[in-house]
C-alpha cells in the first residue's frame, strides 16, 4: 500500500460518522467556525475525544499532490502505533500529540479496518 498514492475514491467521511452513531450514539460536533466540516467524535461518559475527522493538505501530512483529503485521527497505544506506521496504515497524528495517529479517508484503508481502528481509541480514552 502507497500512501502516497491514494486510491480515487470517495471519502469514507459519512460512513465513519454513521458508524459511531449507530455504534457509540455519538453525533459529530463541528467546533470550529474556520473549519466547519472537522467533527469531532467525543464519548459521553467522560467527554475525551476518541476521533476527529479533518480535511487537510496531502502535503502537509508528507504525502505527494496538492488536493485536501479527510482523515481521521484516533488514539493508539505506542506498540500499536508503531506497527501501524510500518504497515503504512496510519500517519503521524495531524495536530495531535503523543500517540495519535492520521488515516485516510479515501480509500487507501478499508472501511473495517479504520471501524477497527476507531473501536480501540473509543476503548483507549475511556481509560
Amino acid at each position: 500500500m502507497n500512501l502516497g498514492m491514494a486510491m480515487a475514491t470517495k471519502s469514507l467521511r459519512e460512513q465513519i460518522l454513521q458508524y459511531a452513531t449507530r455504534k457509540y450514539s455519538t453525533a459529530p460536533e463541528y467546533l470550529w467556525a474556520r473549519s466547519p466540516t472537522y467533527a469531532v467524535l467525543r464519548r459521553d461518559d467522560n467527554r475525551k475525544w476518541y476521533g476527529v475527522i479533518m480535511n487537510v493538505p496531502r502535503m502537509r501530512l508528507g504525502l505527494d499532490g496538492n488536493e485536501n483529503v479527510d482523515i481521521l485521527n484516533i488514539k493508539c497505544d505506542a506498540d500499536f502505533y508503531d506497527f501501524l506506521r510500518g504497515e503504512n496504515i496510519i500517519l503521524r497524528g495531524y495536530h495531535m500529540g503523543g500517540t495519535w495517529g492520521s488515516v485516510l479517508l479515501d480509500g487507501t484503508v478499508k472501511i473495517n479496518q479504520i471501524y477497527a481502528l476507531l473501536d480501540n481509541s473509543y476503548k483507549l480514552v475511556g481509560r
